[in-house]
């Protein structure tokens, strides 16, 4: 059985916002204010007072879900060139090694989230220095004003996967104040990312058609496949992981996520697998009319291209692909700083997802199994 998505629907604006009740697609445009108001909100909350402290021994950055991704950027950024690492951490409490010598930012777009509470009051309990990144008037402000914390006021733009950049434009901004990461001149380089969104924006507007859309194109490139999401480059790997939760809440659909070097010394192989439209060992030449018509896999390369040797790996995976009758989508990224360059990438993919939404009908916002399953747990705790 494969899952289509419907070209003609993507196609008409009427049909589309239909099937967007709740304004995802706006939610998502909202990206370029997100990091102009992030930064705003992380200068009011005082985080230029980190400049004064000591450089850290380890950033921990404690979220979950659509909030902890905010660390994975941050940390795919700080790169492994950073005079202090940087942890993204998504477990209650926090590892046994963080103390007084270490900074925890606490990432919660409600400021209600267990996990990242339970951080919190670990991070307060061993002195670390903390950051709150979280709503207003929530269980992490409190916590924060109570420690004498610096908090960043986060607004969500309708749920926290929509609000990616509300929460990792803070991150960043800490992180820049610490030393470990470079935002130019007056976070510059902030700037040039909002207006990065703003052209993604603009080509991924509703009322361009397919054809002149790259978030609708690729929607319809993965309609009907199990997608593999392989990333190459700096920021490659956290852009396949976000394609990857992004397709699971907006699309409802499963995909795989993996990152080049690694993945080429295992998932690879699933080239070779039932999925795959051929092998290495069979005729691809062979009629296919009597195939199931299952689902199969379509492998997405999705290039940070940041000049590295990553280069030629994406383009052995496209002609091994291609050996094995897969089918290959290309997304390379555009720009020089790496924040700007994974903006090239996430925009798209985030417009894309919600767009594999629609084209099925299926309203991208409405999260019913986290919810059940939050009920769940609450009756048991």
């Amino acid at each position: 059985m494969t899952v289509d998505v419907d070209d003609d629907r993507l196609d008409d604006v009427e049909a589309v916002a239909a099937a967007d009740p709740r304004e995802m697609l706006r939610a998502v445009a909202t990206s370029a204010a997100q990091v102009r108001r992030g930064r705003t909100a992380a200068v009011d909350a005082g985080l230029d007072r980190l400049r004064d402290d000591e450089r850290p021994r380890a950033v921990v950055v404690a979220g979950m879900g659509g909030s902890g991704i905010a660390g994975d950027v941050v940390a795919a950024l700080t790169g492994p060139t950073a005079p202090a690492p940087l942890v993204v951490h998504r477990a209650p409490g926090l590892p046994g090694w963080v103390g007084p010598a270490d900074v925890v930012i606490a990432v919660s777009c409600s400021g209600a989230t267990a996990e990242t509470l339970a951080a919190t009051d670990e991070a307060i309990r061993r002195g670390a220095r903390l950051v709150g990144v979280c709503a207003a008037d929530s269980p992490l402000a409190q916590r924060c004003l109570a420690a004498r914390a610096p908090q960043v006021v986060v607004v969500p733009e309708l749920t926290p996967r929509s609000s990616l950049w509300a929460l990792t434009t803070p991150v960043a901004v800490a992180c820049a104040r610490l030393s470990l990461l470079d935002l130019g001149s007056d976070d510059a380089v902030l700037e040039t990312v909002a207006q990065r969104l703003e052209a993604i924006a603009e080509a991924c507007r509703p009322d361009r058609e397919s054809f002149v859309n790259p978030a609708k194109a690729l929607a319809l490139e993965i309609s009907g496949s199990l997608p593999m999401a392989w990333g190459a480059g700096q920021m490659g790997g956290v852009a396949a992981y976000r394609l990857v939760c992004q397709l699971a809440e907006n699309a409802k659909l499963p995909a795989i996520s993996g990152a080049l070097p690694e993945a080429h010394h295992n998932q690879v192989v699933a080239l070779d697998g039932p999925l795959a439209a051929g092998s290495a060992t069979e005729d691809f030449f062979r009629d296919r009319v009597d195939d199931d018509e299952s689902t199969r896999l379509r492998l997405v390369l999705i290039h940070d291209d940041d000049g590295s040797v990553t280069t030629a790996r994406v383009e052995a995976s496209q002609e091994l692909a291609a050996t094995r009758g897969v089918p290959v989508s290309l997304l390379r990224s555009e720009g020089v700083h790496p924040l700007e360059r994974f903006a090239s990438l996430a925009g798209v993919l985030d417009y894309a997802s919600v767009y594999a939404a629609i084209g099925q009908g299926i309203d991208p916002t409405p999260v019913a199994p986290i919810d059940d399953l939050k009920n769940r747990l609450a009756q048991v705790t």
